[in-house]
């Protein structure tokens, strides 16, 4: 099946089983997930303190921006509560500055 024959509800369950799996990542290292935004297909994925230079952080993985946009509609700036495939998860979602691209930054509470 190609990507772009998928309807939108697949794309936010896609997007928010990758968000957990990022997320257990995050919680097993300490770090705050950073998706570095990008005009290209995909956005970059660390792990990190968005308060620390960029090359101190982990590069995890480079995801569709599909799904960093349907994540952007299933979460909202500030606290979140999701319960996603049976696990309730509770991170603060925030925005940062990398170099000339703006990021979203997930932080686990």
């Amino acid at each position: 099946m190609n990507s772009s024959s998928r309807d939108p509800l697949d794309v936010a369950t896609e997007a928010v089983s990758t968000l957990s799996e990022y997320l257990e990542l995050s919680l097993d290292k300490g770090k705050s997930l950073i998706f570095v935004l990008s005009q290209g297909e995909n956005c970059e994925v660390y792990l990190g303190d968005p308060g620390e230079p960029d090359a101190d952080w982990t590069s995890c993985a480079a995801i569709p921006n599909k799904l960093v946009h349907a994540l952007l509609e299933t979460t909202r700036s500030g606290f979140n509560q999701l319960v996603i495939e049976g696990q309730a998860y509770r991170f603060a979602r925030t925005f940062a500055q990398v170099a000339e691209q703006g990021a979203v930054v997930f932080t686990p509470a």
